[in-house]
């Protein structure tokens, strides 16, 4: 975890320190100005650490405030940084093909100033539709048949939220969007494939209270996030349990002899106490044979082992990237990283955008999502899933 960090932080550090470049290329400004330009850089890039430490100490007022200013900052400068690369290569590919034609084609391409405003103004303009578009929950409803959903209730809904990343910036007015989509839905069985808390230090036990209001015919299941585990295991588990979730941990159950549910910690949780060993095949044992089977995974990765033990597998975590371009970044450890996808004859994975936002509240081009999943039943000759062996 902590090389992680490190890592986390020298790489936004060396945005910081581009962004500095860059204003202080264009604008030429004083060395007075440079200071306070520097500070305010530097307040910028330790905000997210000072809001885990308010939120720790019990500073809720001052971790809000940090939090909004930090995390948009954050948002805004990945998107100028973007924007500025993108340039700086334009200006790049004028300049090679100036010196293969010995002539100076960079006087053909804009200023220095020219591509610091363009940058800013284009960064703030998106960064102003990405927190309205992170606002707008969208409803993703997909249908899987298959001879395993018994022909009686003949249709099972699930709805999936995932990565709320309910904190110090996502609070009741979210959760009340998010919980009248859930409402209207009228699902059969509600669940959260992870990152729901984020956060020590904010009441959320009144947040829960919109969970509890909420009874499915069939039960509300969850499973832990990384950012359950970063919230504090403790504390997270009780909240899921108090809202009325049953939190699966390496297991799986039978839900009103119509389906199997099974799930899994996070594999942030391989560590020592109170962590614990996290084996997918724990999930599956037990469970009887020939019922439809829904497995719960905070990240989409696929296990080899464990690949036609489920009917689907739901999962979360990547975000699809939150803020284009980013989804580059996590298609490189996420492939399937948004939507749905056949994995064998047996089985399928969907994955979630996610419903809310981590960090910068603002999305771009990933909009997020509330999941309504129709499991119906089909004969055997018209089967889109078959029964798995």
């Amino acid at each position: 975890m902590i090389p992680f960090i490190l890592i986390v932080f020298v790489i936004y550090g060396g945005f910081h320190l581009y962004a500095f470049r860059k204003i202080e290329g264009a604008l030429h400004l004083a060395p007075a100005t440079q200071v306070w330009l520097i500070v305010f850089l530097a307040l910028m890039l330790l905000a997210p650490f000072l809001v885990r430490l308010g939120e720790r100490y019990g500073f809720p007022i001052l971790s809000r405030i940090l939090a909004y200013a930090g995390y948009s900052w954050m948002g805004v400068l990945f998107l100028f940084v973007c924007l500025s690369l993108l340039l700086d290569f334009c200006r790049l590919l004028f300049a090679v093909s100036g010196f293969f034609a010995q002539r100076d084609f960079t006087r053909l391409f804009l200023s220095v100033g020219h591509t610091f405003a363009i940058s800013l103004v284009l960064s703030f303009g998106i960064a102003v539709y990405g927190w309205f578009e992170a606002q707008n929950i969208r409803q993703e409803t997909i249908a899987i048949r298959s001879s395993s959903i018994p022909a009686a209730p003949g249709k099972i809904r699930i709805v999936q939220i995932s990565d709320v990343h309910l904190g110090v910036m996502a609070g009741e007015k979210r959760l009340e969007k998010i919980t009248a989509i859930i409402r209207d839905a009228a699902p059969d069985i509600l669940i959260s494939t992870g990152d729901l808390i984020d956060g020590q230090g904010d009441d959320f036990s009144r947040y829960m209270e919109s969970f509890r209001k909420i009874e499915p015919r069939y039960g509300k299941f969850a499973i832990t996030g990384n950012h359950e585990f970063y919230a504090g295991l403790d504390q997270s588990l009780s909240l899921l349990s108090s809202a009325g979730f049953k939190v699966l941990r390496g297991e799986g159950v039978t839900v009103a002899g119509l389906i199997n549910i099974a799930g899994v910690d996070d594999q942030v949780s391989q560590g020592p106490p109170p962590y614990r060993e996290n084996r997918e095949e724990t999930a599956f044992s037990g469970l009887p044979r020939g019922y439809f089977t829904v497995f719960l995974k905070h990240r989409p990765l696929v296990n080899k082992e464990t690949l036609d033990k489920f009917d689907v597998q739901l999962s979360g975590h990547t975000h699809k990237g939150q803020i284009f371009p980013f989804c580059f970044v996590t298609g490189l450890f996420f492939p399937k990283q948004a939507g749905f996808y056949r994995l064998s004859v047996h089985s399928s994975l969907y994955v979630s955008r996610g419903t809310g936002t981590w960090g910068p509240p603002m999305r771009f081009l990933s909009p997020p999502e509330v999941t309504i999943i129709d499991l119906l039943h089909a004969e055997e000759t018209d089967k889109v899933m078959p029964p798995r062996p």
